[in-house]
């Protein structure tokens, strides 16, 4: 059997190489969503939903975003399954290969002026496809960079990865930034939107390269070769042992419900909110959001570090704290109009938002055992998606039509009410030897 002293050593050797393979599948697949993100607030609705009011328009593109998101916790089912059985690198390559093909696919997608309905139901597949490959993508990058990190420092390293989010979005803005430069009015609006998720193609062709020489996680090894993954192998699926203790699966959901529809508010709702009922020109919404992204970078990394000091619940729960406060201050800073107090609102909620999700990448891998991990973890992170990061843009839309900012604000505080709940009920994890979890 091989040791721990062993793997540890050896996976010192191999590190480097599994923290740039996952960011560069984090980096792609959150560019993925934020471009579309990004566009649907924007060009997307009038091409693939015509003749419908600006509002339905944007519903509906939104909606179409939030369709990727349905199909995430099916991958990470299933990815998360054969992850655990046959390892997580096949997992990484496959799904970092889908989710580049599918987001590339879109750049040459007919509008429904050239192909009618036909548009529109590929660009649903597309979506789908997309959330499936992004179900398994995430969860196996966090993994492979937690199972090798030093357990002393592991919340600093796997909150790289997680950062791959921020990066994706800042990326994702300066891609629509520049290409709005280059292909200006009607340009941009017609074809030069294309160019956004083409990008894609040269950024799939680096991972890939990168992937294919990431060595499989020590930790996983050392887990096969045991007795215990043999006999568990026996039984049932890795997620049906992770269903069959819930606690550890509601406190991950609990805990990434507010998380994850405060992200959503303030990098894709706040797009459509700002430059629709305040007269933001889009080019300053963008680059505010894309300033916030690098606050929320630097929250994230800075959050994973100080997670390894204080422990993960309380570097989670005071940003968590800081969310609720800042939420009626946010709204009430983008309702003055007034461009800096859009950025400071932006930016300070953004580096909240990235202090509470920097730890969380280390804490949910720390509450699953070996042999169900990545089904375990999967379940969290994309089982979120579909009772937060999917609805939460369409639900603040909605509830700002029809009751007013309040009731978004209340969205938000209660939600991560919820979060600061499942972080309170839960137990510390930081350090913990991921070999002994049980």
């Amino acid at each position: 059997m091989t040791s721990t002293v062993d793997h540890r050593v050896r996976s010192a050797t191999s590190f480097r190489r599994v923290l740039a393979g996952g960011m560069a599948g984090s980096v792609l697949e959150w560019y993925d969503f934020a471009i579309y993100g990004v566009l649907a607030a924007t060009v997307l609705g009038p091409l693939f939903f015509p003749g419908k009011s600006g509002v339905v328009q944007l519903l509906l593109a939104l909606a179409t975003q939030g369709l990727g998101f349905v199909a995430r916790p099916l991958g990470g089912v299933v990815f998360g399954h054969l992850g655990d059985k046959f390892g997580r690198k096949p997992m990484l390559v496959v799904t970092f290969l889908l989710l580049g093909t599918s987001t590339a696919a879109i750049g040459v997608l007919p509008t429904y002026h050239q192909a009618g309905l036909w548009a529109t139901v590929l660009l649903v597949v597309l979506r789908m496809t997309q959330g499936f490959a992004l179900g398994g993508e995430f969860g196996a990058a966090v993994l492979m960079v937690s199972e090798y990190g030093e357990p002393k420092r592991r919340g600093f390293w796997a909150s790289w990865p997680q950062a791959g989010a921020p990066l994706g979005t800042v990326l994702a803005t300066v891609v629509v930034t520049i290409i709005g430069l280059v292909f200006p009015g009607d340009a941009f609006d017609t074809w030069g939107w294309r160019v956004a998720f083409l990008v894609a193609i040269p950024l799939l062709i680096i991972g890939f390269w990168i992937r294919r020489s990431v060595e499989e996680s020590p930790v996983f090894q050392a887990a096969k070769a045991g007795a215990e993954q043999k006999a568990a192998g026996k039984k049932k699926s890795s997620v049906l042992e992770a269903l069959a203790r819930p606690r550890a699966v509601l406190q991950g959901l609990g805990m990434r419900l507010g998380e994850n529809i405060a992200f959503y508010i303030y990098t894709v709702f706040v797009i459509a909110y700002a430059t629709r009922y305040f007269g933001y020109a889009r080019g300053d919404v963008v680059l505010a959001v894309t300033f916030a992204s690098v606050c929320q970078f630097a929250g994230m990394i800075g959050g994973g570090a100080w997670s390894d000091r204080v422990g993960r619940k309380i570097a989670m729960l005071v940003p968590a704290v800081a969310l609720v406060i800042w939420a009626p201050v946010f709204f009430w800073m983008v309702g003055t109009s007034s461009v800096p107090m859009l950025w400071l609102g932006v930016c300070l909620g953004a580096f909240f938002h990235g202090m509470l999700a920097g730890p969380e990448a280390a804490w949910i891998t720390e509450l699953f055992p070996t042999r169900y991990r990545y089904a375990g973890s999967s379940l969290v992170f994309q089982g979120s998606s579909i009772i937060a990061g999917a609805p939460a843009p369409l639900i603040a839309v909605w509830l700002i039509d029809s009751f007013g900012v309040g009731a978004v604000v209340g969205y938000l505080v209660i939600t991560m009410a919820i979060t600061v709940i499942a972080l309170v009920t839960s137990r510390e994890t930081k350090a913990v030897d991921l070999d002994r979890v049980s």
